[in-house]
């Protein structure tokens, strides 16, 4: 599994950067190699692909999601992924947004990438995109204030047994 964190600033306030990042049908607008998503429901999301020539789909499951504070999400089928986004405000009109993912390459070419550390500089360019987009436009094109709790894992306390 590989893992990667990266941080970018955005001068804006914390509840747009967050708004923004609930608008995951506008991600092609600023993630390289995402085609599409589609909101399928309020913790569903569908992803179509292409990266190195690979066209993929898969769909994706909010884990948690607080508002003005963070997402989290994992593959439910496809690549072996899952990652958070937090939201850190610094001042009235900066906002820091973390992204921490793992990620398993799979096949040669992936595996490769991986090791040559292409997979965090694409996210890198990703958040920096984003900061752009968000920057450029002065306001977040919508937002989804609902709250998801995590569920609690396996070994964690709130049963008998």
């Amino acid at each position: 599994m590989t893992s990667f964190t990266e941080t970018v600033d955005v001068e804006v306030p914390v509840q747009a950067a967050y708004n923004q990042w609930t608008q995951f049908e506008s991600f092609p607008q600023f993630m390289e190699g995402v085609d599409r998503v589609v909101q399928v429901n309020d913790t569903l999301t569908h992803w179509e692909t292409s990266i190195a020539g690979a066209h993929r789909e898969f769909d994706a499951e909010i884990t948690e999601q607080h508002p003005d504070e963070r997402v989290a999400w994992r593959a439910t089928d496809g690549p072996d992924q899952s990652g958070v986004v937090t939201f850190h405000r610094i001042d009235d009109q900066t906002t820091r947004v973390t992204l921490q993912m793992d990620y398993q390459p799979s096949g040669l070419a992936e595996k490769a990438g991986s090791a040559l550390g292409m997979v965090g500089s694409r996210v890198r360019g990703d958040l920096n995109r984003f900061k752009d987009f968000i920057e450029q436009r002065g306001s977040e094109t919508g937002g989804w204030r609902g709250d998801v709790p995590r569920e609690p894992q396996r070994g964690e306390g709130g049963g008998l047994g």
